[in-house]
């Protein structure tokens, strides 16, 4: 049995070019396979689309920083005593299309591709990856660059 996602998506922004749930759910269940082959079963994210306003506020609240970014990734607690077969919370994404839109045009490469890239990331971070220091910015990269390859997509971090 390989792992599988129920995707909650919630749509708060007026932007154009966003991913359908299906894209998401594609992206997601790539990274559940590809972070780590032990993951079996079903598991549940939420992504939700926002706007600028609401992702800088979430920033600044939950990181100190006062500035909109691309994604956030909220990780659910562990849960024990789940009965088995239960469909097991990873946690929350919350990304900015505003901002996923201005980075594709500024890095010269296709807005869905980028949409993949955010998703893949965040879902990293929900599954305890991180970036901070090298040698998991390292590790982190790989595997985003190898899930994205999947899908016929670029190195993200190719000079620009």
């Amino acid at each position: 049995m390989t792992a599988t996602a129920t995707v909650d998506v919630q749509i708060a922004s007026d932007a154009g070019d966003l991913p359908d749930e299906e894209q998401l759910r594609q992206w997601i269940e790539s990274a559940l396979q590809a972070s780590n082959k032990d993951n079996e079963g079903e598991f549940e994210v939420s992504v939700r689309l926002v706007d600028e306003n609401e992702i800088r506020e979430l920033n600044k609240r939950y990181r100190q920083q006062d500035k909109a970014t691309n994604v956030l990734s909220f990780p659910f607690d562990e849960l024990n005593g789940l009965p088995e077969g239960s469909i097991s919370p990873l946690g929350d994404l919350v990304i900015c299309a505003p901002v996923v839109a201005r980075e594709a045009s500024q890095q010269d490469k296709a807005i869905l591709d980028h949409w993949a890239h955010m998703v893949i990331h965040g879902m990293l971070h929900l599954l305890g990856h991180d970036h901070e220091h090298e040698a998991q910015a390292t590790t982190m990269e790989t595997l985003e660059m190898n899930i994205l390859r999947e899908f016929g997509i670029e190195n993200p971090y190719r000079e620009i």
